[in-house]
């Protein structure tokens, strides 16, 4: 099993999404294994897009990403990292699928609601980035877990 972080961005929670952005992942079979609602430090946030930082967009992202509370999850299933990116849509929400969350529910490219992870090694960065302490991620089954993969999957 993989996990992933993804962040609901302060427009999904301004916008009232959080219900309907964290259904769509759980009706999907990722079990949620940590979140947190909170407005994190200029600091976190700086430090999660650093590699942005010489870009001309990564000062209005860090305003907009620290305008106001957001949902930070902590994933889990089998590729929950390419899953959850599927279940997102392309960044540019005008152009994500339909049937994506950035497809159904979203229009640019900027306020796009939700973050996930893009690969292995971005996702161990990030979940010690905003689930630093071990405690904050929950260790349990889940008991539909037999009904989500075959047995030859597990």
């Amino acid at each position: 099993m993989e996990r992933t972080l993804v962040l609901l961005k302060p427009d999904a929670v301004q916008r009232g999404l959080i219900g309907t952005i964290v259904a769509r992942f759980e009706h999907k079979g990722l079990k949620i294994v940590g979140l947190k609602l909170r407005q994190f430090p200029v600091a976190t946030v700086q430090k999660h897009y650093e590699a942005h930082k010489e870009r001309p967009f990564y000062k209005a992202l860090v305003e907009f990403m620290t305008s106001g509370p957001v949902v930070a999850l902590v994933l889990e299933g089998k590729n929950a990292i390419e899953v959850t990116r599927k279940l997102m849509g392309k960044t540019n929400a005008a152009e994500a699928e339909p049937g994506t969350i950035r497809g159904d529910l979203a229009l640019s490219r900027s306020n796009n609601l939700v973050h996930g992870s893009d690969s292995a090694a971005a996702a161990k960065q990030e979940l010690a980035l905003f689930f630093p302490e071990a405690s904050e991620v929950c260790e349990w089954n889940a008991p539909e877990f037999p009904w989500v993969y075959s047995p030859e999957e597990r």
